[in-house]
């Protein structure tokens, strides 16, 4: 290999790492390996930047807004609750919930699809006394095969259709991917139904076992009348730094007070709820001015306009890598954090200073507002509160699904490109007031975006270095034998096992070179090539941290990181023989 290669190949591993070890945001890593090789040489301004010009993001903006609104009118809802009826067993409840989800998955965004399903989902299976573990993967697995089967399903196959574009081929056509993505999501569904069940543990939710466990994690402390702490504020009186345990609540005369202020004063006879490791209470017992009251279950405190949200740490949050004191969460957010939720398992320390990580569930008590706040602030994947319905449908509803429909019929058609399309429709969708223009900017994942934009450069290096030619000779050495399919097999396996690591888009642009570089050596069409990526970078079951709505049940669920591979590992399987069977008859080589 040339110097260039070398570079490339150094600059792309390191990418690599720093996406699965998430050291930094995607949208940073991705955007500071292009620049990087910007200004060592390897590909210039125009390779660089040419992403940001390409109508992948730019279409992936637009559905973010049609999919704000679809999620604000409450459009799906109804069907949701519909499919959600009785069913007599639970592969037959599996099946109504997964299949309505994966045909929703083929034309809406799946972020803010899961984002609408989980919380009627949960409560569906709270009032059946089901655990929720049964369901929520198999909502997040469903949305990503339902996501394979169009050309709008899911971000990654519309920047395969960009580089298809760029590299002066067809880019895909709205239901180009239906021969292919719709067997094996039908199949998939089907897996689902009769495999989750056996495959999937009982897993209860944080607030749940939260719950449960309450008398081990608060303690009710009374102001002495008269003592060294009346009129003296929290900061000040030293009930900021305790040991594993921080107050969330003052009750004053009957009314309460949450979340707590630093600077809010005390008085005489206040009643102090402590939540955290009372195991290790030393402190406060040592607190002069305090007195023990009974232990007081922690419901008490949904009264007084009070209600428990559970919100997922996203990617892009301020919060990722920082602890809640560094953020000043209480003030920020106007909500106390009473848990958090990682891997499986409750964090069992004092819980201002846990850094936290991307995927970790906060259980939070906050107003009823809470949601409403900061559901578009980009900090939280999912926010759900606990114990509420779903939304009405609202009155723009009829014409947000018919515009959506009409932006469908028109793309699938061909009467105008998926780009033309979706921007008519997202413009359409603020000219009739679905929704707003603050609300249009913060559905638009500015992160996602920017992955997807920058990636393109990357991709441009390991073309124009000879990387991708490098690598594509590899992978003929390995499969060559196994002839035309063994090729194929080898470009989708190596998109299957990058896309558990990191981004879904970043694994497709990184690979299309290598796809397009193996086809050209053994003088076949690409596109059989294109949809390998496509499907092996769409199609993810393996981890939390593979796909995005992975990672939105994870905490919800309750859920250990080696639960995904139990119901992942058979999708995978039915993905690997469904693409090797399907894409050479329904694309030939």
């Amino acid at each position: 290999m040339n110097l260039d290669a070398w570079i490339t190949l150094a600059v792309v591993v390191a990418t690599v790492v720093v996406l699965a070890r998430e050291l930094v945001p995607p949208a940073l890593a991705v955007l500071g390996a292009t620049v990087l090789l910007l200004v060592v040489g390897v590909i210039d301004s125009e390779q660089a930047f040419s992403g940001f010009s390409n109508e992948a993001p730019i279409t992936v903006a637009a559905l973010f807004v049609l999919a704000r609104a679809v999620e604000l009118s409450g459009i799906l809802q109804p069907v949701v609750q519909r499919f959600m009826g009785e069913a007599s067993t639970l592969r037959g409840q599996l099946a109504r919930i997964a299949l309505p989800v994966a045909g929703a998955s083929a034309f809406l965004n799946n972020t803010p699809l899961v984002a609408m399903t989980v919380p009627p989902v949960v409560q569906w299976a709270k009032r059946r006394k089901l655990p929720a573990s049964r369901f929520l993967i198999p909502v997040s697995y469903a949305a990503v095969l339902g996501g394979a089967v169009t050309a709008i399903g899911t971000s990654t196959n519309l920047v395969v259709s960009g580089l298809l574009t760029e590299t002066g081929m067809a880019p895909l056509g709205l239901f180009e991917l239906v021969p292919v993505g719709l067997p094996i999501a039908v199949a998939g569904c089907g897996a689902i139904a009769l495999l989750a069940g056996r495959l999937l543990p009982d897993r209860r939710a944080m607030h749940e076992r939260f719950g449960d466990s309450l008398r081990n994690y608060s303690v009710s402390m009374q102001v002495v009348q008269g003592g060294p702490l009346e009129g003296c504020s929290i900061e000040a009186g030293g009930l900021r730094h305790l040991r594993s345990v921080y107050c969330v609540q003052v009750s004053r005369n009957g009314h309460a007070i949450a979340p707590v202020a630093p600077s809010e004063v005390l008085s005489g006879g206040d009643v102090l709820t402590f939540v955290g490791r009372v195991d290790e209470v030393v402190d406060l017992q040592r607190q002069r001015g305090l007195v023990s009251t009974e232990q007081r279950h922690l419901e008490a405190l949904q009264g007084n306009g009070h209600v428990f949200f559970e919100a997922v740490v996203g990617d892009s949050s301020q919060l990722a890598g920082r602890t809640l004191k560094e953020v000043g969460f209480r003030g920020r957010y106007q909500g106390a954090v009473l848990a958090i939720h990682r891997a499986g398992q409750r964090v069992d320390a004092k819980l201002g200073e846990v850094p936290l990580r991307l995927g970790d569930t906060l259980l939070i008590l906050a107003d009823p507002g809470f949601r409403d706040r900061w559901r578009d602030s980009g900090d939280f994947l999912l926010i759900a509160r606990m114990g509420s319905e779903p939304p009405a449908q609202s009155r723009k509803a009829p014409l947000v699904a018919g515009i959506a429909l009409l932006m469908v019929l028109l793309a699938g058609t061909g009467v105008v490109p998926i780009l033309h399309a979706s921007l008519a429709a997202a413009g359409l969708l603020l000219a009739v007031g679905a929704l707003s223009v603050r609300q249009a900017r913060a559905a638009v994942d500015l992160d996602v975006i920017v992955v997807i934009a920058a990636a393109f450069g990357l991709g441009a290096a390991v073309t124009t270095s000879g990387l991708g030619d490098r690598v594509a000779g590899l992978l003929l050495g390995v499969f060559e034998p196994f002839g035309l399919v063994g090729a194929l097999a080898g470009v989708l396996l190596a998109a299957m096992a990058l896309t558990e690591l990191i981004s879904n888009n970043a694994a497709a642009v990184l690979l299309f070179p290598v796809a397009m570089s193996t086809a050209a050596a053994l003088g076949v069409d690409p596109r059989p090539f294109a949809i390998a990526v496509t499907m092996g970078a769409s199609l993810s079951f393996l981890t939390p941290i593979g796909y995005q709505t992975n990672l939105m049940v994870y905490g919800l669920g309750g859920y250990r990181f080696s639960d995904y591979s139990r119901l992942g590992v058979p999708l995978d399987l039915i993905v690997i023989a469904g693409c090797l069977l399907l894409i050479p008859r329904a694309f030939p080589f």
